[in-house]
């Protein structure tokens, strides 16, 4: 199972708590990860293995966009600062977009990424 992380700069941190919460179960159900790429260093700092695309404001939302698109990426866990302006915004609505159209699951914040490790990844 491929899971794309994205975080907002404000959001970065949680990703990160998240990630170290969850560290047994994407263990053990042997889970890839690919990010967008300033959230891929701070979670590779954090002792995960991923692949790292391009930031997310020069491309890397796209990225994941089409790796969705292409069906290989099967959940999207994207931690949104919703109370700050982001000028790759028609990327960020782009991406969303994508993960509707293609019936993928989309996490923007911790509480819906648990319901979805909860309800899918424990279940594999």
């Amino acid at each position: 199972m491929e899971i794309a992380i994205i975080a907002h700069d404000g959001k970065k941190a949680e990703m990160v708590q998240f990630l170290n919460e969850q560290a047994e179960t994407l263990h053990k159900n042997e889970v890839t990860l690919i990010s967008t790429g300033t959230t891929g260093s701070k979670v590779e700092k954090a002792g995960f293995k991923v692949t790292k695309l391009l930031s997310g404001p020069i491309g890397g939302d796209a990225q994941i966009a089409a790796r969705v698109a292409e069906g290989k990426c099967d959940i999207v866990i994207f931690f949104r600062d919703p109370l700050d302006k982001h000028p790759h915004e028609p990327d960020i609505s782009m991406l969303m977009r994508i993960c509707d159209v293609h019936d993928v699951p989309l996490a923007t914040n911790p509480a819906s990424a648990n319901l979805l490790f909860k309800g899918i990844v424990n279940n594999i």
